[in-house]
C-alpha cells in the first residue's frame, strides 16, 4: 500500500495524522489484512469520501459506521453503493425520507453525486472485514476520522452534520462551533427508521440552513 494521496486540500490538513503513530500502525494493520482476508472497499477506493469533496467544498458532512461488508458495495462513500447494486435497506429509507420532504425521487443508489456537490459521506471507520461487520473498529480509523471531525469543525463557513444513531451521535461532542447546524435523528436502518428517521426534515433543514448563511443549497437527486 502507498502512502496516502488524496489529491487535494486533504492531503496538507491531515499531512500530521497521516504520519502519526496511530496511522502507520494502522497502516502495517491493513497491509496484513488485505493481504491474508478479503477487505472492503478495494484499497484504492478507501478514501474516495476525501477524494470527492474537498475541505473548502463540504456543506454537509454524514456520518456513516463502517463500510458494506457484502461484494462489490462499498466504495468510500457511506450509505452509497456502486451503479448496478440494489440500495441496500438504510439507503432505501433515505431515499424515502427524500421523497416524502422534497418529492425528489432516487433512482441510482450511487451517491458520488452528492459526493462532488458537497456532501461528505464519511465512515467513522473506512474498511471491513468481507462479511464481518465492524471487523476493523478500534483499531485506529476512529483517530483519523475524529480529526476529520474536528478540522471541519474549526472551518469558519457554515455546515450541516448529520448525525443518523447511536454511533454518528457519539461525534457530537467534537462539534464545538456555533457556525454549524448539527442535526441528529434515529439511524435509516429498517430496525430504527420508524423510531424519528422517517419524518426527520433533515434534508430540507440543511438547504434552509445552507441558504439563510448564503451557501447555495444542495441538490439530494442522484
Amino acid at each position: 500500500m502507498r502512502m496516502v494521496n488524496i489529491g487535494n486540500s486533504w492531503d496538507d490538513i491531515l499531512k500530521e495524522a497521516f504520519a502519526s503513530e496511530s496511522y502507520l500502525a494502522l497502516r502495517e494493520f491493513l497491509k496484513e489484512e488485505y493481504r491474508r482476508h478479503t477487505v472492503y472497499p478495494d484499497m484504492h477506493d478507501i478514501f474516495n469520501a476525501l477524494r470527492y469533496t474537498p475541505y473548502e467544498d463540504v456543506k454537509a458532512v454524514i456520518l456513516g459506521q463502517d463500510p458494506y461488508h457484502g461484494e462489490g458495495q462499498a466504495h468510500g462513500l457511506c450509505f452509497s453503493v456502486k451503479e448496478g447494486v440494489p440500495a441496500p435497506p438504510s439507503l432505501q429509507n433515505i431515499f424515502k425520507e427524500i421523497y416524502d420532504e422534497t418529492g425528489v425521487r432516487n433512482t441510482s443508489p450511487c451517491l458520488v453525486p452528492w459526493a462532488k456537490r458537497g456532501v461528505l459521506l464519511l465512515n467513522t471507520v473506512l474498511t471491513v472485514r468481507a462479511g464481518q461487520p465492524n471487523s476493523h473498529k478500534g483499531r485506529g480509523w476512529e483517530a483519523l476520522t475524529d480529526e476529520i471531525i474536528r478540522r471541519l469543525n474549526e472551518r469558519e463557513t457554515p455546515m450541516v452534520f448529520l448525525l443518523w444513531g447511536g454511533n454518528a451521535r457519539a461525534k457530537k461532542s467534537l462539534l464545538t462551533s456555533k457556525s454549524h447546524l448539527v442535526l441528529e435523528s434515529a439511524h435509516p436502518s429498517p430496525l430504527s427508521a420508524y423510531n424519528g428517521f422517517f419524518g426527520c426534515g433533515h434534508f430540507v433543514k440543511a438547504n434552509a440552513f445552507l441558504t439563510q448563511h448564503g451557501v447555495k443549497e444542495i441538490d439530494w437527486s442522484t
